[in-house]
């Protein structure tokens, strides 16, 4: 497996976190960005450059070379426009990988289409903060509209916990390396809780790249 990796959302929350993941454990890492000012880090193993994922035909040339891709984009959680944007995006995405002829495609998933009780998913439980449900219902749409579909790309979504990184007064959390991994079912602590750090999420990520074991389907991880 090549140490080359190209990582599209990369100045974001969760973004930021994988490509220092990946930077602490020896990657070639091409960070694929809207607003490249946001990346402070100094690293010969980084190149920053400006990307508009819109752009399909542009991003494929920017894949081209690639065996691996990450995905972590978001429209932006106060974009007013994320579930259309999200739709209209996505998808843009996967072709781009296909065009370029990426091997793999690792997406940064949400927890809305994970199931919590036999038949009843987080998006249907309606206890999700009213902001939030755009963003999570179009990514949602595209995991089970679009990707489940997919199959010209080994593709994985990789869904958090139902709390990803903020646990309240109890910050951010840490990179422990002791979790759990699962398939379609949101994984819960003995307390009842669904988190992970935003750290130990990152991980996980950068092990199935490194190490694949997931193949054209979702895996989602907990404590």
């Amino acid at each position: 497996m090549t140490n080359k990796v190209a990582l599209i959302g990369a100045s974001g929350f969760v973004g930021s976190a994988i490509l220092r993941e990946l930077l602490d454990r020896g990657y070639q890492v091409e960070a694929l960005v809207n607003n490249p000012e946001k990346i402070k880090i100094d690293n010969p193993a980084l190149t920053v450059k400006k990307v508009d994922v819109a752009d399909e035909k542009a991003l494929a040339a920017d894949l081209r070379g690639y065996e691996s891709v990450i995905s972590a984009y978001n429209p932006g959680w106060a974009n007013p426009n994320i579930y259309e944007d999200t739709l209209t995006n996505y998808p843009k995405i996967l072709e781009a990988a296909k065009q370029a002829g990426v091997k793999r495609l690792l997406i940064v998933g949400g927890a809305g289409t994970l199931f919590v009780k036999p038949g009843v998913r987080l998006i249907d439980t309606g206890t999700l903060p009213d902001a939030w449900v755009p963003g999570v219902k179009s990514l949602g749409e595209f995991y089970l509209n679009t990707l489940m579909k997919e199959n010209d790309i080994d593709w994985v979504f990789f869904s958090p916990a139902g709390n990803l990184g903020d646990m309240g007064a109890k910050g951010p959390g840490k990179r422990t390396g002791v979790y759990r991994l699962g398939k379609d079912d949101m994984i819960f602590d003995k307390d009842g809780n669904s988190f992970i750090s935003v750290e130990d999420y990152a991980k996980a990520m950068v092990d199935e790249l490194a190490e694949p074991a997931h193949h054209k389907e979702r895996f989602t991880i907990g404590y």
